[in-house]
């Protein structure tokens, strides 16, 4: 095997690659001669098959894996004798080959940079805290109870408005026939509350308890259950009674009914969840400020295709944003070349700090472990009540979408690292500081003379260096035949 370097250019790097006939040769004819020993042909004794014979049957499909192997071993061999950590896949061009004669091929191959992070002992960062206020914990307490409202049977039988509640049988029929799952009885069903496919709960407005009235509904095109989506239905509903809700009554009793000793209990718990939530608030800006200050402190080359990927993507989002606002590309405040320069630069950017906080993690073995992993599976699941299951094997059969929840997971560690390492100074702010948008406050300052972002950036502003989260996919609309979980 020969293997030349053609070119070297930044971080691109050419090889071209001569393997021999007869080394082709020698493993076709190894392989050939271990099928033999394996297979059974008519007339032939096991592991008396004659070459010719095995060449004829078997000699296409061994010589196809004997070149990908060649090709694969010869790659790896020119990475390694050349202490090359390859960027993305190389692009591998088979340029010669006929058999009986030299494979050839050539390499083309981005490499990782070369640089080395800096001493993040050096790092001086700054940490937003807020104390949660004794009126931010009255109002989640009355958000709560607003959400646990106690329905009462009306004192006289009168019609039905949203907001009220009707205790309801009812059966559900595409074309006259009852279909599964359609039917329920003595279904306590808050009107207004979207739990029925849309236009069910409407017609249920203006009922008296004591009457029968169907209620024809047309179930979404898009809606989970395939034998309904699209269909018309007929839900013949029987009213028993019409509830009205009464005011909750926030005390001990109240706290109790949650689960809790008492009010106090319950404060306290209300209080610790909206301080976790500050506390994301305030580590998300310590995060964004370590990225700015990390982005300034480094500045090496990255891979030009690493770069055109990220630079794709972030178009491809801009585009998409653009199509769902029904905003054209020449309604932006910049031109297309002026845009694609800014997001040209922000995919560097991106590009260039997942690049070190790899490198970090790799100099420091920082790793995600499979329960980690599992674990965020769990609570992606979750997000999903009645469907936990199936969301939880979605992910278990998909490692790509493992990889999706590996890869925040590690950039977290690799942040926690750092934070670790850095001189981190906590600065006490209020609620409204903490949720302020750094951008808005530097584009209100005269002296920054930031140029006006276009209307749709959203594809890529917001931090710079950090993708958009992924929009989680709505959870389907339960049927309007399944009774509601209490």
């Amino acid at each position: 095997m020969q293997v030349t370097q053609t070119s070297s250019e930044g971080l691109k790097r050419d090889f071209t690659v001569v393997v021999e006939a007869a080394e082709i040769e020698s493993k076709v004819t190894e392989k050939l001669t271990t099928v033999g020993t394996q297979v059974r042909l008519p007339g032939f004794r096991p592991g008396k098959v004659p070459m010719s014979v095995l060449r004829q049957r078997f000699g296409k499909s061994v010589m196809g894996e004997v070149l990908e192997e060649a090709v694969n071993e010869s790659s790896q061999k020119a990475l390694n004798d050349n202490d090359l950590r390859p960027a993305q896949q190389p692009k591998i061009e088979i340029t010669k080959f006929d058999e009986g004669s030299d494979l050839e091929f050539t390499i083309e191959v981005e490499i990782m940079p070369d640089f080395e992070p800096m001493d993040f002992s050096k790092l001086k960062l700054e940490k937003l805290v807020a104390e949660v206020e004794e009126e931010k914990v009255d109002e989640a307490v009355q958000q709560i109870a607003a959400h646990q409202k106690n329905f009462q049977k009306v004192a006289r039988n009168r019609k039905s408005k949203e907001g009220d509640a009707l205790l309801i049988d009812f059966v559900g029929k595409v074309d006259g026939v009852a279909f599964e799952g359609g039917s329920a009885e003595g279904h306590l069903l808050e009107l207004g509350s979207g739990q029925f496919i849309p236009g069910f709960e409407d017609q249920l407005v203006g009922q008296k308890g004591g009457e029968e009235v169907d209620v024809t509904v047309t179930f979404p095109e898009n809606y989970g259950a395939e034998h309904l989506a699209g269909k018309e239905a007929v839900f013949e509903v029987k009213v028993h009674e019409v509830q009205e809700a009464a005011d909750v009554e926030i005390d001990d009793d109240f706290a109790k009914k949650l689960g809790l000793d008492d009010l106090a209990a319950l404060k306290d718990a209300v209080r610790g969840r909206i301080q976790d939530e500050y506390n994301q608030l305030g580590r998300q800006t310590l995060k964004r400020n370590m990225l700015d200050a990390l982005a300034d402190a480094h500045d090496f080359e990255v891979p030009p295709g690493m770069k055109a990927a990220e630079f794709d993507n972030i178009w491809s989002q801009f585009q998409q944003e653009l199509e769902r606002s029904g905003e054209k590309l020449e309604d932006q405040d910049q031109s297309e070349e002026e845009l694609r320069e800014e997001y040209s630069k922000i995919a560097e950017r991106r590009v260039r700090l997942g690049l070190l906080l790899a490198e970090v993690g790799r100099l420091n073995n920082i790793d995600v472990s499979n329960e980690e992993v599992q674990q965020a599976m769990f609570a992606q699941a979750r997000n999903f009540p009645g469907q936990e299951q199936q969301i939880f094997q979605m992910f278990q059969q998909n490692p790509e979408m493992q990889n999706s929840l590996r890869a925040p997971i590690f950039e977290d560690k690799v942040v926690d690292f750092i934070a670790e390492l850095a001189k981190v100074e906590e600065k006490t702010v209020s609620y409204d500081d903490l949720i302020a948008d750094p951008d808005e406050e530097k584009e209100d300052k005269p002296a920054a003379k930031k140029k006006a972002a276009p209307k749709k950036k959203a594809a890529a502003e917001k931090s710079d260096d950090e993708k958009p989260a992924e929009k989680k996919k709505a959870a389907p609309k339960k049927a309007a035949a399944k009774k509601s979980e209490k």
